[in-house]
């Protein structure tokens, strides 16, 4: 049985989605306060969190930014309003998706089973590990190092540079970057997906260069950099 955190500190809300979870099978947990979701993620494998921005003690945002500290853990963000900066601030701090208040729960639990579904680096042609030059991705523990150092990257950073590397000197156009890792939550113009790939260039240092930039089209893994003619 899957385990669901949902922290909001509208009780009706709560109340509500977690009705709506129990139908679909789920283990519910509740909280109203940021800090304690901190700590419940601490304590509990979820397996999934919904997560409003308004909590009381510290806002949602700051509690996804330290779930994302020291967990993968889906995480969908639950915004006031049809705030679009609202939904890319949560995406960019490493949620999976995000929804507007008030909420439509179908859509919801449809959108959660189509997250915990979809597991892009799950899927059987991936392996084990990925070696590219000096850079190595580890993804049962979700980590890289480069000449045998540990890489800082977000969970988002990091299923970007799999999706490359797993398939070097393939071209990914933005659209099925954008697919692929933000679920099409994101517009094809948004500078997110831009923002994530310079972290990771800087990341992947000396080897930045393997990710190739084309311009109006989307990104590559190159294997070798190509010499210029």
């Amino acid at each position: 049985m899957k385990h669901i955190l949902i922290a909001d500190c509208d009780m009706a809300v709560r109340s509500e989605v977690g009705r709506c979870a129990r139908l679909e099978g789920y283990e519910v947990a509740e909280t109203g306060d940021g800090h304690t979701a901190i700590a419940l993620c601490r304590q509990t494998g979820f397996d999934f969190v919904i997560l409003s921005t308004v909590l009381y003690g510290v806002d949602g945002y700051s509690v996804c930014q330290t779930v994302r500290s020291f967990s993968q853990v889906p995480i969908l963000i639950l915004t006031e309003g049809a705030d679009e900066s609202a939904r890319i601030r949560g995406l960019e701090l490493g949620a999976d998706d995000c929804m507007d208040k008030p909420l439509n729960s179908r859509e919801l639990m449809l959108r959660i089973a189509a997250i915990l579904r979809r597991g892009t680096l799950s899927c059987v042609q991936c392996p084990r590990q990925i070696e590219r030059d000096g850079i190595l991705i580890d993804l049962p523990s979700r980590q890289v190092t480069v000449n045998g150092t540990l890489a800082n990257l977000t969970p988002k950073e990091f299923d970007l540079l799999v999706l490359l590397a797993a398939q070097p000197n393939v071209v990914f156009s933005r659209k099925k970057l954008l697919d692929a890792v933000w679920g099409g939550s994101l517009p094809e113009d948004t500078r997110t997906l831009d923002t994530h790939i310079k972290q990771i260039r800087r990341a992947i240092f000396p080897y930045n260069d393997r990710i190739v930039t084309l311009r109006g089209i989307g990104y590559r893994f190159e294997l070798e950099k190509q010499p210029v003619s």
